[in-house]
């Protein structure tokens, strides 16, 4: 009995130590620039989709490239392993986060994460290139994330996946997540789910957007401030 109460305690003292750390990030007013960084990339995505849409509805059309590699490849429809392979970084960062106790750096993963999607919110419609030749669309299970599969520069896949892998600092998660970015990418061509150079591109704009963000926000990092985190408040 003893030793179940000890666990219990254990496990009570685990929780108001993550609830401590916790409080002051979402007291951060840079946690909330964060959030709302995430729905604008996430609405101005929506919103490019629906204008591609209308496009297409108005009997224009969208042109197909052809690719180097995906000429060069067989056509195998696994667009449910790039899918799930894409949401299996974001449970692996929560976890990490929790385990490493890197409470302090939320606010810079949504910001940098924010601004991935509100660049490729833009980049979609500027350079607003058709699907590739055999696509098939995502898996009926994915169906719901998205009204319309269009726009493809550059790839929310690979970049968001690779923008996670860089924010991520333990060794361990990094691998983890290097190995979610192979079978992505690898999906990503088979399934004819991007061309190319929107897989490169994802990945050369994270790097870009991570380090633009390290550069100018340092302040999204609350462990890098001087100040104490709990005076940061709305």
């Amino acid at each position: 009995m003893n030793q179940v109460h000890k666990e219990q305690n254990r496990i009570l003292d685990y929780l108001s130590n993550m609830l401590r750390s916790i409080i002051p990030v979402v007291k951060s007013k840079y946690f909330y620039y964060g959030i709302l960084a995430v729905i604008a990339g996430a609405g101005l995505n929506f919103a490019s989709e629906s204008y591609l849409h209308n496009y297409m509805s108005e009997g224009k059309t969208l042109p197909m490239l052809s690719d180097l590699i995906l000429d060069n490849l067989p056509f195998y429809n696994v667009s449910l392993i790039y899918d799930i392979f894409c949401l299996v970084p974001i449970l692996l960062v929560l976890i990490y986060i929790v385990h490493k106790k890197d409470y302090s750096r939320i606010p810079m993963f949504l910001l940098l994460t924010g601004i991935f999607y509100i660049v490729r919110g833009v980049f979609i419609v500027l350079t607003p290139f058709g699907n590739p030749p055999m696509f098939n669309g995502s898996d009926p299970l994915f169906h719901g994330f998205s009204n319309y599969e269009l726009g493809v520069y550059p790839s929310g896949h690979a970049g968001n996946v690779f923008l996670l892998f860089l924010l991520v600092k333990d060794k361990s998660y990094k691998w983890l997540i290097f190995i979610c970015l192979v079978i992505v990418i690898t999906a990503l061509f088979l399934a004819r789910g991007h061309y190319s150079i929107d897989i490169l591109s994802g990945v050369f704009f994270s790097y870009a957007i991570k380090a633009f963000g390290e550069k100018h926000f340092p302040l999204f990092d609350l462990g890098n401030s001087k100040e104490p985190v709990y005076s940061k408040v709305l």
